[in-house]
Order: structure tokens, then C-alpha cells, then sequence
């Protein structure tokens, strides 16, 4: 199976912040300014907003946008979209000012050559998934998810990391299901970056401090090895 990397361009991700050779951490479903604070402190590389109003932790981009402002520059704030229009995308992109394009959903590949940002292209992945497609979509990065035919992203549940492609590994985000117990095999798959969502929360929309704490305290432990 032949299948074409997408590599992260730098000068499309500033590299201090994009996700890097070097495991990088995403926190996604970010709703409220005290969690993106601490996150970010802790070294949270990168933080999903959701713009998608059936997801429970959806947030306004006038709420996003007022959060963003306070965050560091070096911080990349990405905006999560599921089967958005073009000129949506642009629009709350320019008004929250993220830097990053997270589509989500069942979106086709020509839609990202209308969108004024790069974009990092999530698939949702199980047994029967296609890895062939992932070659037509011309994206700045590719994060690769759980499957679940009632949610876009958030589930909790992981998927097979054996059904990724070894010459893929170490050039995705990975996501699903993601808490401290997976550190130990993430180490094996090597990825660019890993994006957590559920696991660190106390509800949906909301982070459990402890959590958060406790994840990034053995996650240094590997990052540094």
C-alpha cells in the first residue's frame, strides 16, 4: 500500500509551536479561560476550541476569541470545525484568530484550498478505513482519531494502533482515548504529537485540575528520556 506523507511545512507552522518531530501535546475541547491557562503553563503545546454546536464542549468564537487574546503567542490555538463551509471557517477563523484549521468531519479534499489557513485533517479510523485517502487531501497535517457513528471526536475510546501504517507514525497527531496508561505504547508509535480531550476533563467542557496536573508531571517523565 502506497500512501503519501504530508509533511509539516514550517513555514506554515511556526516550528516552536507546531507539532513537531518531538512529541507535542494538544489539549482540545478547551471552553473556559482557567483551563487554558493552566494548560498552558503546564506545557500544553497547542489548544483545541470546538466550533460545532452539537459537541458538548462547544464554545462561542466571541468567548474563544476573548481567551485566545490572553494566551502566549508561542501557544498554537486551533480551531476544530465538523462539515463547516468554507467561508464559516474563514470567518470565525479571522474573528478568533487561531492559526490552525482542525476539519473533522466528512470533509472533502477540495475544501481546503478554500480555506485561508493551514489545515490539519483528522480521520476517523477502524478496521475498514482507507489509508489511500489520506494522499488527496494537500493539508499541512493529518491527526488520526476513533471512529464512532454518533460523535465527530471527544468519545473517550481509542482505536487499533496497529492498523497505522508504520511509515505513517511518526508524521501524525493521535488521537482517541489518550490518558497516562497510553504513554507506555504511544512511546512505540512515535507520533509527531498527541491530542487529549476527555481524559483530563472533570465534565464535558470542563478539565479536572488534578488530572491535567498529574498527566503533564508523567509526560515530562517521558519527554525528557
Amino acid at each position: 500500500m502506497r500512501v503519501r506523507i504530508c509533511r509539516l511545512d514550517k513555514e506554515k507552522l511556526d516550528e516552536r509551536v507546531g507539532f513537531m518531530p518531538d512529541l507535542k501535546v494538544k489539549i482540545c475541547g478547551i471552553t473556559n479561560l482557567d483551563d487554558a491557562l493552566l494548560a498552558e503553563e503546564l506545557g500544553a503545546d497547542a489548544l483545541g476550541f470546538v466550533y460545532y454546536k452539537k459537541s458538548k464542549r462547544n464554545i462561542s468564537p466571541s468567548l474563544a476569541a476573548e481567551i485566545i487574546s490572553s494566551l502566549s503567542p508561542f501557544t498554537l490555538k486551533v480551531g476544530v470545525f465538523v462539515n463547516s463551509t468554507a467561508g464559516e471557517i474563514n470567518n470565525i477563523s479571522a474573528q478568533t484568530k487561531i492559526n490552525l484549521v482542525q476539519l473533522h468531519g466528512n470533509e472533502q479534499p477540495e475544501l481546503i484550498d478554500e480555506i485561508n489557513m493551514p489545515v490539519l485533517k483528522a480521520f476517523r479510523i477502524d478496521e475498514n478505513f482507507d489509508f489511500n485517502i489520506v494522499e488527496k487531501y494537500n493539508c499541512a497535517g493529518y491527526l488520526f482519531d476513533s471512529f464512532s457513528g454518533d460523535e465527530y471526536g471527544g468519545t473517550g475510546k481509542s482505536f487499533d494502533w496497529d492498523l497505522l501504517p508504520v511509515t505513517l507514525r511518526n508524521k501524525i497527531t493521535l488521537a482517541g482515548g489518550i490518558g497516562l496508561e497510553s504513554l507506555p505504547d504511544i512511546t512505540k508509535i512515535n507520533p509527531a504529537a498527541i491530542d487529549l480531550s476527555s481524559s483530563l476533563e472533570a465534565f464535558p467542557g470542563k478539565k479536572d485540575e488534578n488530572k491535567i496536573r498529574q498527566f503533564f508531571k508523567e509526560f515530562n517523565k517521558y519527554r525528557s528520556r
